[in-house]
């Protein structure tokens, strides 16, 4: 058997958890210095509800990244799940089972549909994805003029907004996917199959791996994760939100995470626990930059600089292992 097929994931990068303890101490000195407090339990619980929603796509991301491809529809599959669930609960806790798993019932023949089109169409991941995003953007552009249904009050209760101490119950949700993410990557056939199509599609098939199951998987799984995090907001807002998943901007910022966490944009390496430090460091930045009341056209700047740099980090990173 190819050595292609027993490649763990790649352990997360130490730099991003350096580089998040960095700007949080550079962060509480700053906020602190302006009169502000940002480790208070009111910013600490914001931030990480921030981390939750990004985090759950993010992992998905990492699943179809890893196995070299890419999804940019899940920004419109978390505004999409946020309606399907919120308009089957209809302010119902009956309701809560069925409009879960509708949602997430639909987000996976979406990821599926994706993986059709990457793996039996032969179209670039790229456009495939941006294709099928543009045909959900049209309709929720048509179909929704703003909020729609209600949650399950006692989604609302849990999901939304209980917490342990200063820890949401959303983010412990985060950790359990994560963990689960890792399991699946490090510890079953599926994730060395994975592993092994993004970092050689030709020598994982000669090695007998079938790739276009392998892919189709992988983003049903992101698909998942997205929907997931759909359920999530639409417990945070009490109902569904057409364009909550664009105004957050989950497909760029999924993919810097990802980046951000030492995940190869190529393929092939990469894993769940970098993702969650990036998820971090970009709340952790985005907490801090709200405490000193930054504008708003300032933040997206510095998180546009933030994640040009970390593409330049991971390109030299790849051409220094090119020539090698």
């Amino acid at each position: 058997m190819s050595t292609a097929l027993t490649l763990p994931a790649r352990r997360a990068a130490p730099g991003v958890f350096i580089a998040l303890a960095l700007t949080l101490a550079v962060g509480w000195l700053v906020v602190t210095i302006d009169g502000g407090q940002l480790f208070s339990q009111p910013t600490t619980v914001s931030l990480l509800h921030v981390a939750a929603g990004l985090g759950l796509v993010a992992v998905g991301q990492t699943v179809v990244i890893i196995g070299g491809s890419l999804d940019l529809s899940v920004a419109y599959v978390v505004s999409l799940s946020t309606l399907v669930a919120a308009e089957a609960m209809a302010g119902s806790n009956a309701g809560l089972l069925p409009g879960v798993g509708l949602a997430l019932g639909v987000s996976a023949a979406i990821g599926f549909l994706n993986g059709m089109l990457v793996t039996k169409a032969r179209i670039n991941a790229f456009i495939a994805t941006v294709g099928v995003g543009l045909l959900l953007k049209g309709y929720l552009d048509n179909g929704y003029d703003g909020p729609a249904g209600r949650t399950a009050p006692v989604l609302v209760q849990s999901l939304g907004y209980q917490r342990i101490g200063p820890v949401p119950v959303s983010f412990l949700l985060l950790l359990a996917v994560a963990a689960a993410i890792w399991v699946v990557l490090t510890r079953t056939r599926f994730g060395h199959h994975l592993i092994a199509v993004g970092g050689d599609p030709q020598v994982a098939r000669l090695s007998g791996v079938r790739n276009d199951r392998v892919l189709i998987a992988a983003h049903v799984l992101c698909s998942l994760c997205a929907g997931l995090a759909g359920i999530y907001l639409a417990s945070r807002l009490g109902s569904g939100a057409p364009r909550v998943g664009t105004e957050g901007l989950y497909d760029l910022e999924s993919i810097a995470a990802v980046v951000l966490g030492g995940t190869a944009l190529a393929g092939g390496s990469g894993g769940v626990a970098g993702t969650v430090g990036g998820v971090l460091l970009l709340a952790s930045i985005d907490a801090i930059l709200n405490q000193l009341e930054v504008d708003a056209f300032v933040k997206q700047v510095i998180r546009g600089v933030i994640i040009i740099a970390a593409v330049a980090v991971y390109a030299r990173r790849a051409l220094r292992k090119a020539g090698s």
